[in-house]
């Protein structure tokens, strides 16, 4: 097994999960934080096997959540929930295309805050709301939506610069001439 792409897409997450704590430039700049954790989720979902979504979603969920004021453990089932689904119907899926990627990004990168604000509403926390609020949603869907190919690119790159592909063995040379005797 290339244990490359899992070591990548989980590095990936604890830095960007560490940056987006750690920088607020974007977030002054745009007035939301866009998160890049929806955006690897399709990625893994379409290029990993099942075990390495379920290891992204719980560790990623459990590095966001210690550094935000969720509480602990509140992302990691939306995180879960949008990879599984992608994941069951990645055969349908056009993954080299870019409209899919983005519609995909899109679509994650909606979902995810939604069913984070659905679960903290059911355990009675009481996030901050307002009309801002709709502003950060359609920031933060837009931005996963336009960071999913970039994703697609950066990992696609990285694994055929690091992987190696295996040689096939042909026993046919392509110079090889073929005489024919009476």
């Amino acid at each position: 097994m290339n244990w490359v792409n899992p070591i990548l897409i989980l590095l990936t997450a604890f830095l960007a999960i560490f940056v987006e704590a750690s920088f607020d430039g974007v977030r002054h700049w745009l007035g939301a934080q866009i998160d890049l954790l929806p955006a690897l989720m399709v990625y893994a979902s379409l290029s990993s096997t099942l075990p390495v979504v379920l290891l992204l979603a719980v560790l990623s969920g459990l590095w966001f959540d210690s550094l935000s004021a969720n509480p602990l453990g509140i992302t990691i089932l939306p995180l879960f929930l949008v990879g599984v689904l992608i994941y069951l119907r990645r055969g349908l899926i056009l993954r080299d295309q870019f409209f899919a990627q983005f519609t995909l990004g899109l679509t994650a990168s909606a979902i995810v805050p939604a069913l984070t604000l659905l679960l903290l509403l059911s355990t009675r926390q009481t996030p901050l709301l307002g009309w801002g609020s709709i502003w950060q949603w359609l920031v933060m869907s837009l931005g996963g939506g336009i960071l999913t190919p970039v994703c697609f690119r950066l990992f696609d790159g990285l694994n055929h610069a690091l992987s190696y592909r295996p040689v096939s063995e042909n026993s046919f040379r392509p110079d090889r001439e073929i005489r024919r005797g009476r």
